[in-house]
């Protein structure tokens, strides 16, 4: 029998799509399987445009099987077949697809799609199969005939006998390598979990001979093995099913079922979109976050289908970063896909499925903290971070879509609440949204810096995570609101002699805290009177937009350049401590110098800084109680 040459540079080729085009060897079975499903559809539309021909669904399926001990896998299908042409056309001619030149012939655009149209698929099985047999019986044709082929040296066809039309493809799959296991391709279970993942929702059945046991006849101990025929894949996936006819147990399972997470999830989004482009999708808003979500191993996206046969498992451009905690599904059928079917050639359709999902999300967010609060809060607490990520992120450019998603804990409400809240309830003196920053509202309810504010009956909001600040300072203004930090040098309050002296009192002791500055030696950018502290000795402040939690966030990432916020050190003149201090300064310099030093260090407490030298602190605490 004479060998065939591929009618192409056959080995380049070929050796391109086996090493090159496909990521994952597991692919073969999916092309496979899609050209099958072709193989179907194009039977279903013959008896379309001809009357006297019917489609019994039932007569039509998908069947593979394993013989282990011969290293075989065999995909079948009872769909068109081919014919010798078609066999020489379309497996002789690499890249050449028949199902691409059956659409344009047929004119098919509305309906059922062909899932293949560029002929490379069938080509992947070589990266598991030394030799692939292909037998196949034409419809309407009582001749059927055997394409076989070890790859790039060529290929034969011969006629054989087939009883019934459709084709089967036979695979010697390879011998296991040091670094390549090519048994898995032979295992029942996994060739199950390979359909389960790229091809659940074929639409014709894909049956295989599944392994079990059950207790024999008579015994309550001992089983017997047997092997039952089953359609191993679900068909009609959930997402294009009517919305009324699911439930949310429906919904739940499908999330658990794709291993989404452990948790349940909070939301579900069901998209049915006919447009511009047309698209299915589900979406889940997680109730929990996952262990490995604010990490760099955290891989985002979408499952995206076409036709109902997974092309990414991890599509990123499907969503925003901000928006990277939701799971879910996306299934399009006017997708622009290149040759491997893994990525898309033009990103457009992709890029308006992705803008109208960020729409969705959004929505169903800003109804979820309307209407269901508690819920929201659920979610907030799992992800409200990533929020603020994106809002920090791309200079801002966010900001919009997200800030009237924040919450922050309102020093007046005791609970969290969102800016619009706030702002919704600022007294017409008031020019500022106020905020203070720390590690947890327990400690930043005892910061010093708060007193002022809080007497003056203004509410201050809570920020407790490191990107707080950063975010914010993206945002500037909240409906024409600029925000400002409780430690910052001005607080925009008027405050008049008679309720602070120490605004009077500061030209007075300006000898003295100059004098304290240079006992700090550079610690601190300057020495005041505060007019902020009532009961306390002393705080910290900041002269700048770099505050002192921003500092502290800034020096605990790696690489970090030691940044250093302008700190003031301010004291309270009303306070007795103060008396001392103008006391040693007339009289004994040596102890002003260890008031100050101890005054700083309890400053770097209050803030959760830490102390240079800890050691210094304690004597200098010992000196004082001698």
């Amino acid at each position: 029998m004479e060998k065939k040459q591929f009618k192409t540079e056959s080995k380049r080729i070929l050796d391109m799509m086996v090493n090159s085009i496909y990521t994952h060897r597991d692919i073969f079975l999916r092309e496979l399987v899609s050209n099958a499903s072709d193989a179907i559809d194009k039977i279903y539309y013959k008896t379309l445009a001809d009357d006297t021909l019917t489609f019994e669904k039932d007569k039509y399926y998908i069947t593979i099987a394993s013989e282990k001990e011969n290293r075989i896998v065999k995909i079948s299908d009872t769909g068109i077949g081919m014919t010798e042409k078609e066999l020489t056309d379309n497996l002789g001619v690499i890249a050449k697809s028949g199902s691409l030149a059956f659409k344009k012939e047929n004119e098919i655009k509305d309906g059922y799609d062909i899932i293949g149209q560029f002929g490379v698929g069938f080509y992947s099985a070589f990266m598991v199969a030394d030799n692939i047999t292909v037998i196949s019986k034409s419809f309407g044709s009582d001749k059927a005939y055997k394409w076989e082929s070890t790859g790039a040296d060529g290929y034969t066809i011969e006629p054989c006998n087939k009883d019934c039309v459709g084709t089967e493809i036979t695979l010697k799959i390879k011998e296991n390598t040091e670094d390549d296991n090519f048994d898995e391709f032979l295992d029942e279970n996994g060739l199950k979990s390979i359909i389960k993942k790229y091809s659940d929702f074929i639409r014709y059945p894909i049956k295989m001979n599944i392994s079990n046991s059950k207790l024999k006849e008579g015994s309550e101990t001992e089983y017997e093995d047997f092997v039952e025929e089953k359609t191993v894949n679900s068909m009609v996936p959930l997402w294009r099913k009517n919305k009324s006819e699911l439930t949310d147990e429906d919904y739940n399972n499908f999330y658990a079922e794709k291993h989404y997470g452990f948790d349940k999830p909070l939301k579900h989004i069901h998209i049915s979109v006919d447009g511009v482009i047309s698209y299915n999708s589900i979406l889940y808003i997680p109730e929990k976050t996952p262990y490995d979500f604010y990490t760099k191993e955290y891989e985002k996206g979408l499952e995206l289908y076409s036709n109902g046969v997974l092309i990414m498992n991890k599509c990123a451009d499907l969503l925003p970063d901000y928006f990277s905690f939701v799971k879910g599904i996306v299934d399009s059928e006017d997708l622009s896909l290149n040759i491997s079917r893994e990525v898309l050639q033009h990103d457009r359709q992709l890029q308006l499925i992705a803008k109208n999902i960020k729409s969705k999300i959004k929505s169903e967010l800003d109804t979820l903290l309307k209407n269901e609060r508690d819920k929201y809060e659920i979610f907030y607490k799992s992800f409200g971070r990533q929020l603020k990520y994106g809002i920090y992120s791309d200079y801002g450019s966010n900001k919009d879509t997200l800030q009237d998603l924040l919450l922050f804990y309102s020093s007046t409400e005791k609970k969290n609440v969102t800016l619009d809240e706030y702002v919704s309830r600022m007294p017409e003196d008031q020019k500022y949204i106020y905020y203070a920053s720390g590690e947890t509202n327990d400690r930043i309810e005892k910061l010093p810096q708060i007193e002022m504010v809080s007497d003056k009956g203004f509410e201050i909001l809570y920020f407790t995570d490191e990107v707080d600040e950063f975010a914010v300072k993206m945002i500037s203004k909240y409906k024409e609101k600029e925000f400002k930090s409780v430690s910052s040098g001005d607080l925009g309050i008027d405050v008049e002699e008679k309720e602070n002296p120490s605004i009077a009192d500061d030209k007075e002791n300006k000898e003295l805290f100059e004098y304290m500055k240079t006992t700090l030696s550079g610690k601190v950018k300057d020495v005041r009177a505060s007019k902020r502290l009532k009961n306390y000795p002393v705080c910290l402040s900041n002269d700048g937009e770099l505050t002192i939690e921003m500092e502290k966030t800034l020096n605990s990432m790696p690489n970090n350049e030691n940044v250093k916020a302008d700190k003031v050190l301010e004291i309270n003149i009303n306070n007795d401590m103060f008396k001392v201090l103008k006391g040693c300064f007339d009289t004994d310099k040596d102890k002003l110098d260890l008031y100050t030093n101890i005054l700083y260090n309890q400053a770097l407490l209050i803030e959760g800084l830490p102390i240079s030298d800890p050691v210094e602190f304690t004597n200098n605490i010992c000196k004082v109680m001698l």
